[in-house]
């Protein structure tokens, strides 16, 4: 497998940012890592060995980027408004500044020209579905693992512009038939999947209601409910990369 370490200057974030390449051609997957995590947990959890068949037959290239949670939502006890500007600027470097730099690398690699799948779980789930939701016409698929989809357990009651933002269960009840998101969820696919096993069960009332706010909508997310066995941990994410990934693909 081929894999490259990048880092660059983000005006957004003022700081150097690192990420990860996986892969010599194919289609983008942007790994977001869980709560606080880093570019590197792709591979310091093996998840690297669960797309190796994808990646080294130059179907996907995944690019793994670094999160600043710590800054933001896991920065618990600091101001709150302080904490979403600081996801909205790293949100902001995704969009504008990472996105350009993976859409170069892919199109040196193969030619690609399309979208880039989001992927994560955990927190780094509720990163990928919100980037999705947000922005489809830079991503055009979504592979979301036992995430969170509302703000409540790290913001509380408090809700401003850019929380509003950065909460699907908000903003996608208020997104108007007509807006040209709605065509493009309903030509692309998105994947929410969750188990109902320990540390599952305060994930699943969001899942649920992002779930039924989708079908109300009409937007196409497949949901995903696993057992009651299945827990919220590293084992079972890998188990369910090759279980969902040929249909996302497909």
């Amino acid at each position: 497998m081929e894999i490259r370490y990048e880092k660059h200057w983000s005006g957004h974030l003022n700081r150097e940012m690192e990420f990860k390449v996986y892969g010599h051609a194919g289609r983008p997957v942007l790994f977001i890592p869980c709560q606080a995590g880093r570019y590197w947990d792709f591979e310091g959890f093996n998840m690297d060995k669960t797309w190796a068949p994808w990646i080294e037959s130059g179907e996907v290239m995944v690019i793994a980027c670094d999160s600043i949670d710590n800054e933001a939502w896991a920065a618990l006890g600091q101001d709150k408004r302080w904490r979403i500007e600081n996801h909205e600027k790293w949100f902001n470097y995704i969009t504008r500044e990472l996105v350009p730099a993976i859409n170069h690398i892919c199109y040196q690699a193969n030619g690609y020209t399309r979208g880039i799948m989001t992927f994560g779980a955990s927190m780094g789930a509720m990163h990928a579905a919100n980037l999705y939701y947000r922005r489809p016409d830079l991503f055009d698929s979504c592979f979301a693992i036992s995430g969170l989809y509302d703000n409540k357990e790290f913001f509380g009651d408090y809700c401003d512009d850019l929380v509003y933002n950065n909460c699907p269960v908000f903003y996608l009840p208020n997104l108007p038939e007509d807006h040209f998101y709605m065509d493009m969820y309903r030509r692309q696919k998105s994947l929410v999947v969750i188990g109902q096993g320990a540390w599952e069960e305060a994930l699943l009332p969001s899942t649920r209601q992002l779930d039924t706010i989708c079908c109300q909508k009409g937007i196409p997310t497949r949901f995903e409910y696993w057992g009651f066995d299945v827990n919220h941990d590293w084992p079972w994410w890998h188990k369910m990369v090759p279980t969902y990934l040929p249909w996302l693909l497909g």
